[in-house]
């Protein structure tokens, strides 16, 4: 039975190829260029590479201002031009009339609808929780997503069993930050723990924020920390996946890929696809919007 693997990363577009400006030249991303053997750029965005693929996805669906996270994500996990329906881009979280779409129509009920198990892998540490107990609402999509669809989120117990991921991939921030007594991952062990996860169910979905984060400036000083955990994650992860399971890693829009700017960018999304269907995804899927549909009629058909 073919799985999904979803790794969705916030804020990562194709750039230009700029070694001072772009992260993924100037610290030589190896998931690029070991596994692809080149670095995505707006001169060379769709790389082939066997049954894996890089291609460039249009985030701003004929609405031309900066993409925002919002409606990005929105546009993603609903399958929708959310863009379009609201007449401009939204974020960082999704604009309160957007929210019967992810209520009604997002990929883990369609995944439901399918007799599928699907399973959002992140962990929440009880902050969180608390948080969301005070009636406060400033919460991502893919976590609306998750709620909305009566799914539980992950808590530390969860993470401490291995059997979820925290939004950083190895631990470090909710060991040192919220000091709980967690074991400090390799980003390999991360990436084995995630696919591990469809052995039990059939469409699994991780957040990775941090990108989005370091575009804006913020976490300077942890900055090759966090790189250099991505770049082992991701290569583990595009390493090591079953012939029958779907890789997809996608983002909302532009940000990462230009470091001299602090707001998002016009730049096209990077899109990755490995394993089953890799090829046909890399020519079907052109905006962000296509991605649930893809999932949901081709993959679960």
């Amino acid at each position: 039975m073919n799985k999904v693997i979803l790794i969705f990363l916030d804020g990562v577009g194709i750039g230009k190829t700029d070694e001072v400006n772009n992260p993924f030249f100037k610290f030589n991303f190896r998931t690029f260029t070991e596994i692809f053997g080149d670095i995505p750029s707006l001169s060379n965005s769709n790389i082939d590479c066997k049954d894996k693929f890089i291609f460039p996805t249009d985030t701003i669906m004929g609405v031309m201002e900066l993409p925002q996270s919002g409606t990005g994500q929105t546009s993603i996990f609903c399958g929708i031009n959310s863009q379009k329906f609201l007449g401009k881009h939204f974020g960082p979280f999704p604009h309160s009339s957007l929210h019967k779409f992810i209520k009604s129509d997002n990929i883990f009920l369609d995944a439901l609808k399918k007799n599928k198990k699907p399973f959002f892998a992140n962990a929440y540490p009880q902050i969180y929780f608390d948080y969301l107990e005070k009636g406060y609402s400033r919460v991502s999509v893919p976590t609306l997503c998750c709620l909305y669809s009566g799914m539980p989120l992950n808590k530390y117990e969860n993470l401490l069993k291995g059997e979820a991921l925290s939004p950083e991939i190895d631990n470090h921030r909710w060991v040192s930050k919220l000091k709980y007594k967690l074991p400090i991952l390799s980003p390999e062990q991360a990436a084995f723990n995630l696919l591990l996860m469809v052995e039990k169910y059939d469409l699994v979905l991780y957040e990775y924020f941090f990108t989005d984060y370091l575009g804006h400036g913020r976490l300077k000083d942890d900055f090759k920390n966090f790189f250099n955990s991505l770049d082992l994650f991701l290569s583990a992860v595009l390493s090591n996946y079953d012939k029958n399971t779907t890789i997809l890693i996608f983002t909302d829009h532009g940000n990462f890929e230009d470091l001299s700017l602090k707001t998002h960018t016009l730049n096209p999304g990077l899109t990755i696809s490995a394993g089953y269907m890799a090829e046909k995804i890399s020519k079907s899927i052109k905006d962000i919007s296509q991605i649930k549909s893809f999932i949901t009629n081709e993959l679960f058909s």
